[in-house]
């Protein structure tokens, strides 16, 4: 579904990744581990057209997209959601949601998907008119991956969805990722240090210095003693 090759991406003179591959398939959750500051961030950003490669290809459903911009790659239906959510705090919870809607391909299911997202984030129908900015961490997180799938996302890159919530959070996000892939979407996540994640990926990259050092399944990763204590608490 998602295959990129060979990826260079600079910030001006500096160059953040240096010849970057990964693949992923239908219907898979990968997850991109590794240290902060070393790129995985970068690459998320790559793949959605926010960040203009300087080298290398990246390709959704077969199609070359790394030179398209962002709005005609979310219409395609691979959506990115930012670590720092970017949500529009003094509008509510509802307006928030419907936004995620906006795009052609995804207004005409707009009240199908609002009722699966607030069946899927109780929480968020709890709160429908309320402000944004008056959602807790863990209740922004939720918005920000509900805002997501209004957009009828078919692939999700998802930026430490886990980042700075408490350990029961954690293991509601982490169901809530692996229902959403459950629903035929297609996930990859970046995460630091978020044992919740090995239990539902089916392989993993591990980015250090803007280059793949490891990839492999849960198999091989809970036999690298090294990965598993440093990046996933195990």
């Amino acid at each position: 579904m998602l295959e990129v090759t060979a990826l260079d991406v600079c910030y001006g003179e500096f160059q953040v990744l240096h010849q970057v591959s990964v693949t992923v398939n239908t219907g898979e959750l990968v997850v991109l581990l590794g240290p902060n500051g070393h790129g995985k961030s970068t690459l998320l950003k790559a793949i959605c057209g926010m960040l203009s490669p300087a080298a290398g290809t990246i390709k959704f459903d077969g199609r070359s997209i790394d030179h398209l911009p962002a709005n005609k790659i979310v219409e395609m239906g691979l959506v990115y959601i930012a670590e720092d959510r970017h949500l529009f705090p003094y509008m509510s919870v509802l307006k928030n949601l419907k936004l995620g809607a906006f795009n052609k391909n995804a207004h005409a299911k707009e009240a199908k998907n609002l009722a699966w997202v607030l069946k899927l984030f109780p929480r968020l129908n709890e709160r429908l008119h309320q402000f944004a900015a008056t959602l807790s961490g863990g209740e922004a997180r939720m918005l920000a991956l509900a805002r997501g799938l209004m957009s009828n996302a078919r692939f999700m890159a998802i930026d430490e969805p886990s980042l700075g919530l408490s350990p029961n959070l954690r293991m509601d996000v982490s169901e809530i990722i692996r229902e959403i892939n459950a629903r035929g979407i297609t996930l990859l996540l970046v995460e630091q240090c978020v044992p919740e994640v090995a239990e539902i990926a089916d392989r993993f990259y591990l980015m250090e210095e803007g280059l793949i050092a490891f990839e492999g399944d849960r198999k091989s990763i809970m036999n690298n003693t090294d990965i598993r204590e440093a990046f996933l608490g195990m």
